[in-house]
């Protein structure tokens, strides 16, 4: 018999495996979420799916209806727009407070900007939407707070649903990977103003370009 800690293990473990897919872009909006095919393919009780389906749906990640099941959710412009919010404060933050990381986590940094770089050259725009996504993650972590990286990798998620609904992801995903550089080398010579400054011009118009897209996908869906 399944004892209570391991049902929370096996739905926690479901939980992580669907918010990767999400990340990764494996699971665009609006995937229907079974959770009798969930539950074979991971190995867990359909009860432990449940649970890990509303988690998800605290993560904002994750929306279900009477009679309609779990599925991806779908973002709004609202929803992008307080994303966004969100993300000035923890990217910003980290970067202001870069002077105080450790030696690693500038490394890090450095790595996460390259990495987007080489997807690029792989024309690998999936994965350079997540090396890009990756290296945002890197410049919250310089605040050195375990719970904002958390909350971060659920933003992140998110946002990579957003992401989805773009009409050309190669032309929107490619315009970011040098800023990402330009960001790092600021940070990293230690022209954390300057860094700022670029960060903030970063966001306004990646934030201004998703909600355009989340716009335009919603009138197709709403024009016969």
């Amino acid at each position: 018999m399944t004892t209570s800690d391991d049902a929370c293990t096996a739905s926690g473990r479901v939980r992580d495996a669907l918010r990767t897919q999400i990340l990764r872009g494996g699971l665009p909006p609006g995937t229907r979420l079974m959770d009798r095919a969930l539950a074979l393919q991971h190995g867990v009780s359909r009860n432990s799916v449940r649970e890990a389906l509303r988690l998800l749906e605290s993560d904002g990640l994750v929306v279900s209806a009477l009679n309609a099941g779990s599925s991806v959710r779908v973002l709004t412009p609202s929803d992008v727009a307080d994303i966004y919010a969100a993300r000035r404060v923890l990217e910003i933050g980290g970067v202001r407070a870069s002077s105080r990381a450790p030696d690693r986590m500038l490394t890090e940094v450095d790595e996460a900007a390259t990495a987007g770089l080489q997807e690029r050259n792989l024309e690998d725009w999936r994965g350079a939407g997540t090396a890009s996504l990756v290296f945002h993650s890197t410049l919250v972590a310089l605040a050195g707070s375990a719970r904002l990286d958390q909350f971060f990798t659920d933003l992140a998620a998110q946002l990579r649903l957003a992401f989805a609904v773009m009409p050309d992801e190669a032309a929107f995903q490619s315009q970011w990977l040098d800023r990402d550089r330009t960001i790092a080398d600021l940070l990293l010579s230690g022209r954390r103003d300057a860094a700022e400054v670029e960060l903030l011009a970063y966001l306004a118009a990646s934030e201004a370009a998703v909600i355009d897209a989340v716009r335009a996908a919603q009138r197709s869906v709403l024009t016969p």
